[in-house]
C-alpha cells in the first residue's frame, strides 16, 4: 500500500490570507486586561497602594470587562477566575470604602 496521498501538499494558492476578526466584545476584553495589568503595575511600582479604593475599583472593572467578553466567548475557566476575581475586588473596595467612613468619623 503506498503512502503517496498522505504525503504534505503546499496548497496551489501561496498566498493563504489569515483573517482575524476584532468584535466589540474582544474590546472588551482587552481593555478589561488592561486595567488589570496597569492595577497591578502600579501596586509594584508602589503608586497606588492596594488599599486604596481606585486598585480595587480597576481590577473589578477589569474583571467585568473580561466577564462581558467570555459571555460572547465562553471559556468556563477563564469565567471563575474573572468571576471570583470580580467579587474579591468588590470585597477590597467595601473594605477600603468602611475604612475611609471609620476614620472620618473617629
Amino acid at each position: 500500500m503506498s503512502c503517496r496521498n498522505a504525503r504534505f501538499r503546499p496548497p496551489r494558492n501561496r498566498a493563504v490570507a489569515i483573517t482575524m476578526s476584532f468584535h466589540l466584545f474582544d474590546l472588551a476584553g482587552f481593555v478589561g486586561v488592561v486595567l488589570i495589568i496597569v492595577a497591578y503595575l502600579l501596586l509594584q511600582l508602589e503608586k497606588l497602594p492596594s488599599s486604596s479604593p481606585r486598585y480595587s475599583l480597576l481590577n473589578a472593572a477589569g474583571a467585568l470587562l473580561i466577564i462581558i467578553s467570555l459571555i460572547f466567548a465562553f471559556n468556563l475557566s477563564a469565567f471563575i477566575v474573572e468571576a471570583f476575581w470580580f467579587l474579591i475586588s468588590l470585597v477590597g473596595l467595601w473594605r477600603s470604602l468602611s475604612a475611609k467612613k471609620d476614620s472620618k468619623s473617629g
